[in-house]
C-alpha cells in the first residue's frame, strides 16, 4: 500500500502547517493497530496526544484543594480571603545590599575607634599623648601682642561674615606697606 498521502501530511504537520482536519486523519491513522513500520516511530506521539486529550481535573478538585488550604465552602463563602501581590521595586531589591554595606560600616566604625584607643593608651604609657607639639607652641613672645590679636579675631568674629568675606577679598599687606607705617 502507498503511504505518500500520509507522509506527505507529516512533513507539512512538522512545519505546522496542517489544518485541523488533516491532523485528525493522521489521528485516526496513528490509532490503528497496523501501522507501516517505517511510520511506527510516529504512533507513540498521536498515542500520547490522544491520552493527554482525556486527562483532566477530577470532579472533587477544588474541594481537595480547598481542604489542603485549611478553607471550608461555607466560611470562604462568608469571609472571602483577599491576596494582594505586592509589588518590588528597586529599592525592595537592593535593599540587602543597603544592610550589608551598614553592617561593613559600622564594623569598620568601631574597628577603627577601638585601634584608636588603644593607641592612646600605649602612647599614655609611654609618657603622653599622640600629637604634634610644635604646632601648639606659642605665635608671639610678648602677652600683650598676643591679647591683642585674640581681641582683634574676636571683633573680626563678632561683625560676621560679611566682613570677613570682605577682608578676604582686600590685598594682602606685602612687607614694604608695613614698614611704611
Amino acid at each position: 500500500m502507498d503511504y505518500k498521502y500520509i507522509e506527505q501530511l507529516l512533513e507539512r504537520y512538522w512545519n505546522c502547517e496542517t489544518s485541523l482536519e488533516e491532523e485528525q486523519i493522521l489521528r485516526t491513522f496513528f490509532n490503528q493497530k497496523e501501522v507501516p513500520a517505517h511510520l511506527a516511530r510516529y504512533q507513540e506521539l498521536f498515542m500520547f496526544e490522544k491520552a493527554q486529550q482525556d486527562v483532566s481535573l477530577g470532579e472533587d478538585f477544588d474541594e481537595k484543594l480547598l481542604a489542603a488550604a485549611g478553607i471550608n465552602e461555607e466560611t470562604s463563602k462568608e469571609n472571602p480571603r483577599r491576596i494582594k501581590a505586592g509589588k518590588f521595586t528597586i529599592a525592595h531589591r537592593l535593599r540587602p545590599l543597603y544592610r550589608a554595606a551598614a553592617a561593613v560600616a559600622i564594623i569598620t566604625l568601631l574597628g577603627t575607634a577601638t585601634q584608636h584607643s588603644l593607641q592612646m593608651e600605649e602612647n599614655s604609657n609611654k609618657g603622653g599623648w599622640d600629637y604634634n607639639t610644635a604646632a601648639y607652641k606659642d605665635s608671639y613672645q610678648d602677652p600683650q601682642k598676643a591679647y591683642e590679636m585674640g581681641m582683634e579675631a574676636l571683633e573680626l568674629f563678632k561683625e560676621g561674615p560679611s566682613t570677613a568675606a570682605a577682608d578676604t577679598l582686600k590685598p594682602a599687606p606685602n612687607k614694604q606697606n608695613k614698614q611704611a607705617e
